[in-house]
């Protein structure tokens, strides 16, 4: 069967090949038109030798059209087997093969399937819709002049000698139909959108087109008129408010907006609104003007999506957003009223209504806000995923950078804080303590997670790093007079000719007369040395209120000149030798008794 098939095949291709040569032959010596040249009528002899050539021509030229026949009939037959075969595999094809359509100005009039000259059924249905379109615009066209014209391998639908559409042998397979029949009924579709075409681009259409596109433009103008004047309006109205029902807003004694900065404040948020106004009405008008021309409505198309695109995606995402937005209400409520609970229950302890053994109230507030911060910190995490974008490498990037950053530049942050820390739990001060802190002393007037400020009594304000006090020593005056009572102490020098017992007494009697000084424990006296001309006492006095420390020890001092004054007993600080020579005493005179005289007298040393 198969050497049958070789066989008949190499038979066709030789007569094909046969044929062929004939025709060029009969092409070559048979011209279509025998010109006879005319000879005198004495060449006779030549005249006969002509005749019998042309006889013999046109006797080969017969055979040669017998043979080409016979040749055509022999390849029908073939071609008939190969379209048969050409069908069996198109209908398997049909099913699963979408035809790629001719679309003119958004109707499809046909499909195509197969290639053609090296061009894809894509191109070929791009290519063809421009040359419908393009044919359509024409201001003298003429729909029925569009005509067919077929040759050995191809239909062509044609309109002047501009080829439209070309049909092939497979386009027709792929309709069921010939080529030739396939032409004819697309021929009927082109006319028809032709004609479509040419009344959408006639002058009266051109003429409507162009009153449209006069009216839109007098209605953007007026629709800019109207929203001026109503801004103008709104403008007026405004500035009457400032007078009526406007009122300053103050936080507490602070004035935040007073009626005229809110009266600005509204002008410019109406004019704000009324450049948003007139952009929407430019958004919606400038496509509406492109979409009058068909020259330019897929211009307008492309503007229109420009706006609507971003809207629709805008819309659906949110509409899309709505279960993540309810589970991120969710977490924050409940995070929320946890940290109210917290709040409570810190305010209690620390106002010493709620106690719980080992727990100080000072630590209350401090480890409240250690738990808002985890607290608020754990919902942010939880968070995160559900916000728009967490998962885009932007907003990825964006939370490692900003992290970086926090990680680089906060080492000596996260080092005060921890001390803050620390120094809460220690306790070694609270606010309102007189602390003295290396060289300084003062009083505690605020605690931060990062720094700690003490006023001097000089009302310096010094603000110290957390972390500095955890690597220096301190010294609580507060908490030493609130436990135990602060020994404030002074050193006087009496000449041993005044009996210490006395010096004790006189000592003693300035402290309790000091304000501030407690009667219990009494005021003792200490003698810390004696020297060649004098003895040294020291008093030592307790005291409850350390932040007075430094007024109760100037009174003190005073006390202590004016009981010793009264005594008639003479101070020897600072450093005196007792001449005895009669100079005058040093005791003021005003403070001296009228019944003695000072009969010694003292010098420099």
């Amino acid at each position: 069967m198969k050497n049958n098939r070789f066989l008949s095949i190499l038979f066709i291709c030789l007569l094909l090949a046969v044929g062929v040569s004939a025709q060029n032959t009969v092409k070559t010596s048979v011209p279509d038109t025998i010109i006879i040249p005319v000879v005198p009528d004495s060449d006779t002899i030549g005249i006969a030798r002509v005749r019998n050539e042309l006889a013999a021509a046109k006797l080969n030229e017969a055979n040669m059209r017998m043979e080409i026949e016979l040749l055509k009939y022999q390849a029908d037959a073939a071609d008939s087997l190969k379209q048969a075969k050409q069908m069996q595999r198109i209908d398997s094809l049909r099913a699963l093969t979408p035809g790629v359509p001719v679309v003119v100005t958004g109707d499809t009039l046909f499909y195509l399937y197969a290639k053609r000259g090296g061009y894809t059924p894509q191109q070929r249905a791009q290519m063809d819709a421009d040359a419908i379109e393009e044919l359509g615009k024409r201001f003298n066209l003429n729909p029925d002049s569009v005509y067919i014209e077929s040759t050995d391998i191809v239909t062509d639908i044609m309109y002047g000698n501009k080829v439209i559409v070309s049909f092939t042998d497979q386009d027709g397979l792929w309709a069921n139909c010939s080529r030739d029949q396939l032409a004819a009924k697309e021929r009927q579709v082109i006319v028809q959108k032709l004609k479509e075409l040419k009344e959408e681009h006639s002058a009266w259409q051109l003429g409507k087109r162009i009153l449209y596109f006069i009216l839109v433009l007098a209605g953007q103008y007026l629709l800019f008129w109207l929203t001026s004047w109503l801004y103008r309006k709104l403008k007026v109205r405004i500035q009457k408010l400032k007078d009526t029902k406007l009122k300053p807003i103050s936080i507490q004694n602070y004035q935040l907006l007073d009626t005229q900065k809110q009266v600005n404040l509204l002008i410019f948020l109406a004019n704000i609104g009324r450049y948003v106004v007139m952009l929407l009405q430019l958004l919606i008008t400038v496509p509406l003007l492109f979409s009058i021309f068909p020259q330019t409505k897929d211009l307008a198309y492309t503007i229109f999506s420009y706006i609507w695109n971003p809207v629709k995606s805008i819309f659906w995402g949110i509409v899309e957003y709505i279960p993540n937005l309810f589970t991120i209400i969710i977490i924050y409520y409940a995070v929320k009223y946890l940290v109210k609970g917290l709040r409570y229950l810190a305010t209690e302890i620390d106002s010493g209504h709620l106690k719980i053994t080992g727990f100080y109230p000072d630590w209350a507030l401090p480890t409240f806000h250690i738990f808002r911060f985890l607290l608020y910190a754990f919902m942010i995490a939880m968070i995160y995923p559900y916000l728009p974008g967490a998962d885009s490498d932007i907003f990825k990037g964006i939370s490692v950078f900003v992290g970086l950053i926090v990680s680089l530049g906060s080492s000596t942050v996260i080092g005060n804080i921890m001390a803050g820390l620390v120094i809460t739990y220690m306790r070694p001060f609270k606010l309102g303590d007189r602390i003295k802190l290396n060289d300084t002393t003062g009083n505690v007037i605020e605690k931060t997670a990062l720094v700690t400020r003490i006023k001097t009594p000089q009302n310096e304000l010094v603000t110290i790093p957390n972390s500095f006090i955890m690597s220096s020593h301190t010294v609580n005056y507060s908490s030493s007079a609130r436990t135990y009572g602060l020994i404030i102490h002074t050193e006087v020098s009496i000449g041993y000719d005044v009996p210490w017992r006395k010096v004790h007494q006189l000592l003693i009697d300035s402290a309790l007369a000091t304000e501030g000084v407690s009667a219990d424990p009494e005021p003792f006296v200490l003698e810390t040395s004696l020297q060649d001309w004098y003895p040294v006492y020291q008093i030592n006095a307790y005291i409850k209120e350390a932040d007075k420390l430094t007024q109760i020890h100037s009174d003190l001092l005073q006390n202590i000149q004016d009981k010793f004054a009264e005594a008639d007993v003479e101070i020897m600080s600072p450093h005196y030798m007792a001449m005895r020579d009669g100079n005058e005493s040093t005791i003021p005179k005003e403070d001296i008794k009228p019944q003695t005289t000072g009969t010694g007298s003292t010098k420099p040393a």
